[in-house]
């Protein structure tokens, strides 16, 4: 059969020098077939079937994007691993979430702590869910939370910017959060207008792909739609999402490449505790050689009949001993075959679960049963790998955007008196966010390591205390306040004792 498929790619070149020369004919084709570098690039009998299509990342995602978010959705309703993927990056990457420290700078180029404090305290009661919450019902710890869920499950999500003049607080800005289902992904505008913008799936963008518009539908919390969906500019949306390729536009679900093999575990578990419950149950049929019932026409039969079978049934009891009739035999039905390597399986695809989505099957399954200490934070540094580039991007495209939008709506709102505010921004909105912290395994050697670096000035306090979820600043001034107690009450304690002992 290859025979046949090789002389049917021959050209006429290579039939006119294999009728001359049969020899050149066949080193032609075989220095043709050495050339082909990758065994993935053939198109042999076990490659036939795979054709796929090389096109612009809104032309292959356009036609599922939808469906693959509704089964991400389905999954994480029904689906155990599914949940414990998603649960996995919302304790790791939020926590109890993203804290501001402020860092504005004098013209000096020094810290003005003094006004950080005061930055620090106004983004502080803005989180709080009526200030910063359209709806009223999520503080900001809380967004972040639902932002990264619904980064995993739908691919991405919308923050609007809004305008609150009912603000207790004086400041006039609060956030709307969108599903991305709300972009009207039946806008298309494929002519470029007088400003060279176009529409692709609801989105406005320009001659870079540059988002600049969102054209977002007008629904109602049950989904139904009033009128026609409405232009809202990029400046004043944070669109959530990760690009994979330069020409995406739209979001995809991040469990697409998985959402395959977590239904198939689904579908395998339920058919493996339907195969236990067939095994669980015991069924007896009892053989009879002489006919049942009695004899004459008063014979009435004394135990009760299936309705679907018409034959008589009887129950069993723990201890039960009952006597048969002459001529009657007991025979059991066992039913054969038992589910031993539903571990295994199940291992083995949570496991791979896990790994498409950058995590160890450890993170996703909280199953610690084989490994050690090495293994574990071997595992457990790669895990955090993956939770810091995520809590980078929540940093960069969600709460950056929103503290400086909220500081500077401070500004204007007189909360803040910074005169020469908007000549220097940057140098006043300069800021850091501090991660929640991971935990140790082994305290004893996580602590005798910090130290030697510390002492070795391979790291550094803040450093440290990042890690922990913690500010440098407010361990070290704890601490002291800590030990200057501890001093005064020795101190005191001391002078007692010597009072005492001189009466």
């Amino acid at each position: 059969m290859e025979q046949k498929q090789e002389r049917n790619n021959l050209n006429i070149l290579d039939k006119a020098i294999a009728f001359i020369s049969p020899r050149a004919g066949f080193e032609r084709l075989a220095w043709r077939k050495a050339s082909r570098s990758y065994d993935s690039g053939s198109t042999n009998r076990l490659n036939s079937g795979w054709t796929p299509v090389n096109a612009p990342a809104e032309t292959v995602n356009q036609t599922q994007r939808d469906l693959l978010r509704a089964r991400a959705r389905d999954l994480e309703r029904n689906a155990d691993i599914a949940e414990a993927i998603v649960g996995a990056f919302e304790r790791n990457v939020v926590g109890i979430g993203m804290q501001v420290q402020a860092k504005p700078l004098k013209k000096d180029g020094t810290e003005d702590k003094e006004l950080a404090q005061k930055m620090e305290d106004i983004f502080y009661d803005w989180s709080d869910k009526e200030n910063c919450d359209v709806a009223g019902e999520l503080c900001f710890e809380e967004m972040q939370e639902m932002i990264v869920r619904r980064k995993i499950v739908d691919g991405g999500i919308l923050a609007v910017m809004s305008d609150n003049p009912y603000s207790k607080q004086g400041i006039q800005f609060m956030l709307q959060l969108r599903e991305v289902d709300e972009i009207d992904g039946n806008k298309f505008s494929y002519q470029l207008d007088s400003s060279g913008n176009r529409i692709i799936n609801g989105i406005e963008v320009n001659k870079y792909n540059k988002p600049v518009a969102y054209w977002l539908k007008n629904v109602t919390p049950d989904g139904l739609q009033l009128g026609e969906s409405q232009r809202v500019s990029a400046n004043r949306v944070l669109y959530i999402r990760k690009k994979k390729r330069p020409s995406q536009i739209r979001e995809v679900s991040k469990l697409a490449s998985t959402a395959d093999r977590i239904r198939d575990v689904n579908e395998y578990s339920e058919a493996v505790s339907i195969k236990e419950r067939v095994l669980a149950c015991l069924s007896v049929f009892i053989k009879k050689t002489l006919p049942g019932g009695g004899v004459g026409r008063g014979n009435t039969p004394t135990n009760q009949k299936d309705g679907s079978t018409g034959y008589g049934t009887k129950t069993l009891a723990p201890g039960m001993i009952t006597e048969l009739q002459p001529g009657d035999d007991v025979a059991s039905v066992n039913p054969s075959g038992q589910a031993s390597n539903a571990k295994e399986f199940i291992t083995s695809q949570q496991r791979l679960s896990a790994s498409g989505q950058g995590l160890s099957y450890e993170a996703a399954s909280r199953d610690m049963s084989q490994v050690n200490y090495s293994s574990a934070r071997q595992g457990m540094l790669e895990d955090r790998k993956t939770y810091e580039s995520e809590q980078m991007f929540l940093k960069r495209h969600f709460c950056s955007p929103v503290y400086r939008e909220v500081i500077t709506q401070a500004v204007l709102a007189g909360k803040l008196y910074i005169p020469d505010f908007f000549e220097n921004k940057e140098n006043y909105l300069y800021h850091n966010w501090i991660a929640p912290g991971m935990s140790w395994i082994d305290p004893q050697k996580e602590v005798n390591a910090n130290k030697v670096a510390l002492e070795t000035n391979q790291t550094t306090l803040a450093q440290i205390c990042s890690q922990n979820g913690q500010d440098w600043r407010e361990v070290a001034a704890q601490r002291a306040e800590e030990i200057n107690y501890m001093n005064n009450l020795i101190k005191k304690k001391g002078q007692k004792n010597d009072k005492e002992t001189k009466e």
